[in-house]
């Protein structure tokens, strides 16, 4: 599998986060072409900050491997991480990060500073955006402007 399929893979888990009527953003995290963490956004189900979709794959590949290191892993998300999201992506070790849409207003990984080239961290991941960039990004606007309609509906 290609960084696309895995995008594609992450894409799924975004689908999963807007059915339930969260902000549609997914993550998977990939150790040596294997899925080993899933999630996707669930601040609002379970009433949590830090449910990001990149922090919930990190949960889930922190529980199946043991481990809350995660040396060689490649976390995949469909929106550029935010601080938080970035300091557990260091904190885990992931040796890179692959994500889609930039996010202009809270990314960190060259949006708005980039967190992973800063030399006085530790740790650093090494980052690629832009894959499926379009695909990840019509996700988002499509279900923030559904939301707007609604809004102006009721």
């Amino acid at each position: 599998m290609n960084d696309e399929d895995f995008m594609r893979l992450a894409m799924e888990q975004a689908r999963e986060a807007g059915a339930c009527s969260e902000v549609p953003v997914g993550a998977i995290v990939v150790l040596n072409g294997e899925i080993v963490g899933r999630g996707f956004n669930q601040p609002i189900l379970r009433h949590d900050p830090t449910a990001h979709a990149e922090i919930m794959a990190l949960r889930d590949a922190g529980e199946r491997l043991g481990n809350y290191r995660l040396p060689g892993c490649e976390l995949y998300v469909t929106l550029e991480p935010c601080a938080m999201c970035s300091g557990a992506i260091m904190h885990a070790r992931i040796a890179r990060v692959v994500f889609g849409a930039r996010d202009p207003k809270t990314g960190v990984a060259g949006s708005v500073v980039d967190l992973f080239a800063e030399p006085r961290l530790n740790h650093h991941a090494t980052v690629e955006g832009g894959v499926l960039a379009d695909e990840c990004g019509g996700m988002l606007s499509s279900f923030f402007a559904s939301r707007r309609s609604r809004t102006l509906i009721a």
